[in-house]
């Protein structure tokens, strides 16, 4: 008898159970969903070979034959390849809340995907649709997901050709916004703060500091992460803050604590704003409260989970698409760590 074939993560396919039965994908295909016109033996046959090798059917395709499930999925895909709780950070802990909010109002439920795994166990979960945050560059689980016919709504880059409506930022608008503020109150040196990933927000954001730094004449003064972590960051900020040249201000374009930030700049001999300018890229709601309040760019986690629950729900439930896609635009709520103060 043919020996199974298996996959590199060791599981079991249909064309193993095909090779190991002696007949084709489409018979067995048949004769596991009682389809087709088969003897009784074959049928019998494929079970049975089936059920010694372990084999499980795809559950979002078997579960798409039988009917909705009711629930969407969330997938944030940023530091892909580092196990790590991303809903602990500020912005994805607020979108993952608006996204269960938003689709319990549809009758949905939500459930969060794995960030690594073998390279298909996503399709395994039973979704109607997925929302994909941070996609990066060329993702396979928004590939996976639309070959398998269950509706995604992600980026332009990521849904680029497929017709399926989108949702997404003018990364560079918004880091220039900040930039061209921080040059405009007097800033001589601009120094950052970035991610080393492929999402469409760390590539637009590092591309967008750097030309921006290069039409000034100015050396860029950026550290990019290639994992995430607070102590991460904050050792960052003190490699950028300990240059020969030290920037007199600073773009923090991951997620950061604002106060644990404001203590070490301190502990660093920098006072923020009358010698260090600050500006974060953060969601956290201690940013206004600080002393002094800190500056931020907000990516609207809330009003963009909104709408991509809405799209989902409208593509699963077979409605016309409100449009081809929506771009938002960032918030930058300049506060006193930006506004130098003045005699």
């Amino acid at each position: 008898m043919n020996q199974p074939d298996r996959s590199a993560e060791g599981r079991v396919r249909l064309v193993d159970v095909a090779r190991a039965a002696g007949v084709s994908k489409t018979t067995v295909s048949d004769a596991l969903n009682g389809s087709g016109r088969l003897p009784e033996a074959t049928r019998d046959h494929v079970r049975e070979v089936a059920r010694r090798l372990g084999y499980r059917p795809n559950a979002t395709a078997r579960l798409l034959r039988a009917g909705r499930t009711r629930l969407l999925g969330l997938a944030a895909r940023e530091y892909v390849e580092t196990p790590w709780a991303y809903a602990d950070l500020a912005y994805f802990a607020q979108l993952s809340s608006a996204a269960s909010r938003a689709a319990m109002t549809h009758g949905y439920g939500v459930v969060l995907l794995p960030t690594t795994g073998p390279n298909d166990s996503w399709l395994d979960l039973p979704l109607d649709g997925v929302f994909v945050v941070d996609p990066i560059e060329d993702d396979k689980v928004v590939a996976d997901f639309l070959a398998a016919g269950v509706p995604v709504v992600s980026d332009r880059r990521a849904l680029a050709g497929t017709g399926s409506p989108w949702i997404d930022f003018d990364y560079g608008r918004a880091i220039r916004e900040v930039l061209d503020h921080l040059a405009a109150v007097g800033a001589r040196r601009v120094g950052a703060i970035a991610a080393a990933g492929t999402a469409s927000y760390h590539q637009d954001s590092v591309a967008t500091y750097r030309q921006w730094c290069q039409e000034r004449g100015q050396e860029p003064l950026i550290t990019c992460l290639n994992s995430p972590g607070l102590a991460k960051v904050l050792q960052a900020v003190e490699t950028v803050l300990g240059d020969p040249d030290p920037p007199d201000a600073l773009f923090v374009l991951v997620e950061v604590s604002p106060p644990l930030l404001l203590d070490m700049i301190r502990k660093q001999g920098r006072s923020v704003p009358d010698d260090l300018l600050l500006v974060c890229a953060t969601e956290e709601p201690t940013a206004p409260f600080t002393e002094p309040p800190v500056s931020t760019l907000s990516f609207l986690p809330a009003e963009t989970a909104e709408a991509a629950v809405d799209m989902l729900v409208d593509l699963i439930e077979g409605r016309p698409a409100r449009s081809d896609g929506r771009l938002f635009r960032a918030v930058f709520h300049v506060r006193a760590s930006a506004l130098p103060e003045h005699d």
